[in-house]
């Protein structure tokens, strides 16, 4: 089970690390959206105010500690609202449902929240 935590680890910490720099540094472009869609709009304003960046940049810092086995709580901590986000966007937005990336990448979370379960535990107290 250690092993197995330690490989979704890296794989979650190298999605969120390598898509969200790839996109910021312009090394890959995310077609866009058609602005009339509910899709277009929500990723225009996610866009147009900066707020896109932040979460970006949130996703680069959980992924990075997600990755490490020592910091992995502090990562899912940090990675928990962002897919939360993620499949709500997925599910109720973009209406194309919740398949591929979004759903391997929930699962690998979900699967390491439950490895480290009683570490993650003793972070509230």
């Amino acid at each position: 089970m250690k092993i197995a935590a330690i490989i979704a680890g890296v794989l979650l910490g190298l999605v969120f690390v390598l898509l969200p720099s790839a996109l910021m540094l312009g090394l890959m472009k995310m077609p866009p959206p058609d602005p009339a869609s509910p899709a277009g709009q929500f990723f225009g304003v996610f866009y147009s105010t900066g707020w896109l960046k932040c979460v970006q940049i949130c996703q680069i810092v959980g992924g990075v500690l997600v990755a490490i086995p020592k910091t992995r709580n502090y990562g899912l901590l940090v990675l928990g609202p962002i897919l939360i986000n993620i499949a709500i966007f997925h599910l109720l937005v973009a209406k194309g449902g919740f398949l591929g990336l979004p759903l391997i990448v929930c699962l690998l979370a979900l699967f390491l929240l439950f490895v480290e379960r009683r570490k993650f535990a003793q972070l509230a107290n």
